[in-house]
């Protein structure tokens, strides 16, 4: 590590290669450069794809190059990345002292009565400061390291990853000074995202930018197949691929381990309320032990995850705090080792039916748990339905009645086998791992230099 310009750029470069790149020799190696802000994925948002095409895309004949601003942890295997300097933009506090200070203000409760002001005016100035992301700080160090290494280095292709969309800026300004294939990756839509928040004017500009950004990108590529049409439908001259995320192959439940003795439900990682319900689970849970359909004896629901302690209050409230624990967050090792010892997962499944392309990350970790999925919520017409429909992974149950019934069907299994049965179609899973992620992007990028 060592500084590389006055402006204080880094570079973290990671001699050893895969041994893949070692077999084949460096010049048989194509060679990627992949602009990540988030790198590997931060709790603060960000694409899912970098860390696994860093590892898995050697094996398909690119060598991945990172440009991303100082890592926050080491990567667990080697790969050549770049780091920068990153300009972090002002948080929310220090936005809001600047706009009190600004305007005179007392920080104390005496102007409460003016605070939908003060937040009309926050939210105004954080849609301009922000435009076109909070992120923007980092392009002139992005720019700058890109513009010394395509200077100095031969590079086959480029790849932006997005969020946030100064990634797909940044990566514009190169081609446009390099000429070389640029494809463009959107794990969240841009101008059309589900999540948008701003109002009409600041979405005019953002899509806008969004179409004069991407008119010099070779390829698009989107998460699932409704969010790839609707890019097609906005950008029509644009070839637009739909690669989902997936699970590491190397993290699979295998050989299967030791099922808990009781019929234990699993849910890991967050729960967004007012998209994400598990009052469904809870009910239909109450229904069948009120009946005898199911012996609370026998059933435990564990939640793990971050900041969910209102779950206890909810828990309550159905008479269930005798079966179902919130156990707070834990390591991702730990949760991976529920998730396999579990006898159902639970998944739940967006209630906005606008975000019929979603994809939870969180079914592609259940997919390799190989345990039995059952999803709740959402309109029962979109993309997690017809995963687990493809894999036989599970089921999805879109009312309280249907949970009921699947609910009933596994626990006179467990009850008759000491299990519950895992069906999932190992050939169709296997299309969703990292692996099969990254060769679809080497043949896109194969595909760009080609035509190229």
């Amino acid at each position: 590590m060592h500084k590389a310009t006055p402006r204080g750029v880094r570079h973290l470069q990671v001699i050893e290669f895969c041994t893949l790149q070692l077999m084949l020799g460096e010049s048989e190696m194509k060679r990627v450069l992949i602009i990540s802000y988030f790198y590997p994925l931060s709790r603060r948002g960000g694409s899912a794809r970098p860390e696994p095409l860093a590892k898995y895309l050697p094996e398909f004949g690119w060598q991945p190059i990172f440009i991303t601003p100082p890592l926050r942890k080491k990567p667990n295997f080697a790969v050549r990345v770049i780091e920068t300097c990153d300009h972090m933009p002002k948080r929310r506090e220090e936005i809001g002292i600047h706009i009190e200070k600004r305007f005179n203000l007392p920080s104390h409760k005496s102007y409460n009565h003016i605070r939908p002001f003060l937040s009309f005016v926050y939210k105004f100035y954080h849609s301009i400061a922000s435009y076109p992301d909070s992120e923007k700080g980092w392009k002139p160090f992005a720019t700058e390291v890109g513009d010394e290494l395509l200077q100095k280095e031969n590079v086959d292709a480029m790849l932006s990853c997005t969020n946030p969309k100064i990634s797909s800026i940044i990566a514009r300004d190169l081609k446009a000074r390099y000429k070389i294939p640029w494809v463009a990756d959107f794990c969240d839509l841009w101008s059309q995202n589900h999540n948008y928040s701003y109002g009409r004017l600041r979405h005019f500009y953002d899509q806008r930018l969004e179409l004069k950004t991407l008119l010099a990108a070779d390829a698009l590529v989107t998460v699932s197949e409704p969010w790839a049409e609707k890019l097609r439908t906005l950008h029509r001259r644009k070839t637009v691929y739909a690669i989902t995320h997936g699970f590491d192959p190397e993290e699979v439940n295998s050989p299967p381990a030791k099922l808990t003795d009781k019929f234990t439900i699993t849910y890991t990682g967050a729960i967004y309320r007012g998209k994400q319900d598990p009052s469904r689970l809870f009910a239909a849970l109450r229904d069948l032990i009120s009946n005898g359909a199911v012996n609370p004896e026998d059933i435990e629901v564990r939640f793990y995850g971050l900041g969910l302690d209102w779950l206890v209050s909810e828990i309550e409230e159905y008479g269930l705090s005798a079966i179902a624990k919130y156990y707070g967050s834990v390591p991702r090792e730990i949760a991976f080792e529920k998730q396999r010892e579990s006898q159902l997962l639970l998944l739940l499944n967006w209630d906005d039916y606008q975000e019929k392309g979603w994809h939870s990350l969180k079914i592609y970790a259940y997919l390799g748990a190989r345990r039995p999925i059952i999803a709740v919520g959402g309109s029962g017409d979109d993309v997690i339905k017809e995963l687990l429909d493809e894999t036989k992974a599970g089921v999805y149950c879109r009312t309280v009645e249907d949970l009921k019934n699947i609910l009933s069907k596994a626990y006179l299994e467990y009850k008759h086998k000491g299990e519950v049965n895992y069906e999932g179609q190992v050939e169709q899973i296997d299309n969703y791992s990292h692996r099969e992620m990254a060769r679809k992007f080497a043949d896109i990028l194969d595909s760009a230099c080609q035509e190229k």
